[in-house]
């Protein structure tokens, strides 16, 4: 069996077993397993695959034919640039969730704390550590899976930050100058529908946002401010028809409350700054 051989197998599993990017998916597939380069792979198609390769190959094909998602095959997935390890613990990155970073980055400088709710594999928290030395930075989560996840990707990444088991603000301790979150939004009868991707492999406790898709909203939004600094920011991730239903949440303790659209034209992220206070002595309005 070549290499050239075993990838024209590897296309036709995966488009026979429906799979969207079938030719993209089986390529990664064999670069996963042979460490193949695309150029040596055209200059070398007809090079001898070792058979405990052959047998690795045909493995994920199979797994991947039962839309076990891509990434949890590989182990890791690119994000803002960064090599993050990823599993069946936590949400895979999208490069939607880019945007809250991009979007915080504008506003964060060195010095400043920042506390990442639902933290995942880390992805939001640890880009930020390393794309502005001198931030510090907690990342809560409930799953003590995602935040094992998350520790080895801080490990890899080589920065400094905390992870903390925590239902939301339940465990956290502190102050800080931003809270960022990509929490659950989905509405609960929508996952069903989801594709079989989502649905069935990752995890759901990361998916499911309530009846409505905004009970982590109103839980971030009521409970943040009594861990923000005063002038702190609060970012959240949002489903694309969410933005004024969070906008809307947001104003009684937020001020200067913006949306951002991703790449695609959608609304993606709504952050805003924290109200000044009258009272617990953080900032008086007649000072």
């Amino acid at each position: 069996m070549t290499l050239g051989m075993l990838f024209r197998e590897g296309k036709e599993t995966l488009r026979k077993a429906g799979i969207g990017e079938w030719e993209l998916d089986a390529w990664y597939l064999l670069e996963e397993v042979t460490g193949i380069t695309r150029s040596r792979y055209y200059l070398d198609q007809e090079c001898p695959v070792e058979e405990a390769d052959e047998h690795r190959y045909r493995e994920l094909l199979q797994k991947r034919s039962r839309h076990i998602p891509l990434q949890y095959l590989t182990g890791v997935q690119v994000f803002m640039g960064y090599s993050f390890l990823v599993d069946e613990q936590v949400l895979i990155p999208r490069q939607d969730t880019e945007i809250l970073v991009e979007e915080a980055v504008r506003h964060l400088r060195p010095g400043m704390e920042i506390l990442d709710l639902c933290t995942g594999s880390g992805c939001i928290l640890l880009s930020i550590l390393k794309i502005i030395p001198g931030i510090s930075g907690t990342g809560a989560d409930l799953s003590e899976g995602a935040l094992r996840t998350a520790e080895r990707n801080r490990k890899n990444l080589g920065v400094h930050g905390a992870f903390v088991r925590s239902d939301l603000l339940e465990q956290v301790e502190g102050s800080f100058d931003a809270v960022l979150s990509n929490p659950p939004y989905i509405p609960s009868k929508e996952i069903d529908g989801l594709m079989e991707e989502v649905r069935e492999y990752e995890p759901r406790m990361a998916l499911d946002g309530g009846t409505d898709g905004l009970y982590f909203y109103r839980k971030i939004i009521e409970q943040s401010p009594a861990y923000l600094k005063p002038d702190g920011m609060l970012f959240l991730e949002i489903g694309y028809n969410q933005a004024e239903a969070v906008q809307n949440l947001m104003e009684q303790g937020f001020t200067g409350i913006r949306v951002v659209k991703d790449l695609a034209g959608l609304d993606r992220v709504v952050y805003g700054r924290l109200k000044p206070q009258i009272d617990g002595g953080k900032k008086c309005l007649t000072d």
